[in-house]
């Protein structure tokens, strides 16, 4: 049993180690290559918050879900790190954009929209005259006028090459395919303009202009003109993108500078070492030297944590930091349950190897019951509120809590055991 009790200890040190590793931001490892993902509130950054327009939607919930998935995609090409897109009440989506140095490139390029639509021939008086969508200094030839076919039709685009089987002086192209409206739109479209041009146009300007030659039925087409596959993959992209599910607009900016987010975080961390102090004092001067291996334990459980948090990723909040700081207090309460049935087994006479191993058993149930209401409450917590803080709050205190479940059950027990085999045992009385 001994044997055993020192290999846990060697498995404990190297998971410690490991840990260091991920927690030092100079270490040789994984330091640098695994950063912690610091929110809004903590680094900076601004946080908009978007009304949509349902009035004429017929679902409503569904609707407001593609919006905050097409402001996702366009948030994801700005490489904004950890961004939070949520969907508050009925109407409204409220993006945090930690970090973000230029706000009003961020904001144009979430809000904007990409109008396409198919035009056809048109005369002076019914249509108007566009430009090329590529060179916008060229001027189409003849006159366009709208069709009911729209961005709203297109299911999907995409880029590839005229010849799919060898891409060696093949032009870019991008293909495009409509919904079943659309489709039915479409054929009818070219089924009326036989041998006339029917104008893809982007943002009121020509992408392309091809002339039809025969009744399309299947909803496919391919739009030519890219110069480059570069050139054909944007074009895809704002296809794809098309213009928003429903009319939105900026109705809130909030601006964080990264100053206020730094005084925080120091604020924060100031917080946490003095909890983490002022419980380790406690446990040293209640329980003596069992209070001193708790505080190590606690140690270990901290630098594990942050760990955890580094690799998940967890994007820490001051809402998560609070839930991490209140976890530290709940770490240290197993180890108290377990010293109190300690004194107790101690009380009637047991050795103190026993009474150790007993004071763990005994007190299980009651530190499981507890743990498993706690992360019950964290799931409801992270899965049915629609807040980013909240959320933070119950993630980093739900790991914060299995965290501390190893520590005091595994790390504690392991050094009460090894020390009581030893004539040191003494000193374990509590």
């Amino acid at each position: 049993m001994k044997k055993n009790l020192w290999v846990m200890l060697g498995v404990i040190v190297v998971i410690l180690i490991f840990g260091l590793f991920i927690d030092l931001p100079k270490s040789p490892f994984w330091g640098e290559k695994i950063k912690a993902q610091l929110g809004l509130d903590l680094v900076g950054g601004t946080e908009l918050i978007y009304e949509a327009d349902l009035s004429q939607s017929v679902d409503k919930a569904k609707d407001l879900n593609n919006l905050a998935n097409v402001f996702r995609k366009r948030i994801d090409e700005l490489g904004v790190s950890e961004p939070s897109i949520q969907t508050s009440g009925s109407n409204r989506i409220i993006i945090e954009l930690p970090g973000i140095k230029d706000i009003d490139k961020a904001i144009g390029r979430i809000g904007q929209t990409y109008d396409l639509f198919f035009m056809v021939e048109g005369t002076e008086t019914d249509g108007k005259a566009l430009q090329d969508y590529y060179d916008p200094t060229f001027t189409y030839p003849g006159y366009w006028k709208a069709s009911d076919l729209t961005g709203r039709n297109l299911l999907r685009a995409d880029y590839t090459f005229e010849n799919s089987q060898t891409t060696i002086n093949a032009k870019p192209v991008v293909s495009i395919k409509f919904d079943n409206v659309g489709k039915e739109k479409f054929q009818k479209l070219t089924k009326e303009n036989i041998e006339k041009r029917i104008a893809i146009v982007l943002d009121n300007k020509i992408v392309s202009a091809p002339t039809v030659q025969v009744e399309i039925s299947d909803g496919e087409a391919i739009i030519s003109g890219s110069q480059d596959i570069k050139e054909a993959q944007q074009l895809a992209q704002r296809l794809n993108e098309g213009i928003l599910p429903v009319p939105a607009k900026l109705v809130g900016q909030q601006n964080v500078g990264a100053t206020l987010g730094q005084d925080s975080l120091k604020s924060s961390a100031v917080a946490g070492i003095i909890g983490l102090f002022l419980v380790a004092l406690f446990m040293i001067i209640h329980y003596r030297i069992p209070g001193l291996i708790a505080s190590v334990s606690l140690v270990v459980y901290t630098i594990l944590a942050l760990a955890i948090y580094k690799i998940v990723p967890v994007t820490l909040t001051l809402a998560g930091i609070a839930g991490f700081i209140l976890s530290i207090g709940m770490a240290i309460d197993a180890n108290v349950l377990i010293f109190e049935r300690m004194k107790e087994e101690i009380k009637s006479g047991k050795e103190i190897n026993l009474s150790i191993i007993d004071g763990f058993k005994r007190s299980w149930s009651s530190i499981r019951d507890s743990n498993s209401s706690s992360l019950i409450t964290c799931a409801i917590l992270y899965f049915i509120s629609g807040s980013g803080p909240v959320r933070g709050f119950a993630l980093t205190l739900g790991i914060g809590i299995l965290v501390s479940l190893f520590t005091a059950i595994t790390v504690t027990r392991t050094i009460l055991l090894i020390i009581a085999s030893t004539k040191a045992k003494r000193m374990l009385n509590v």
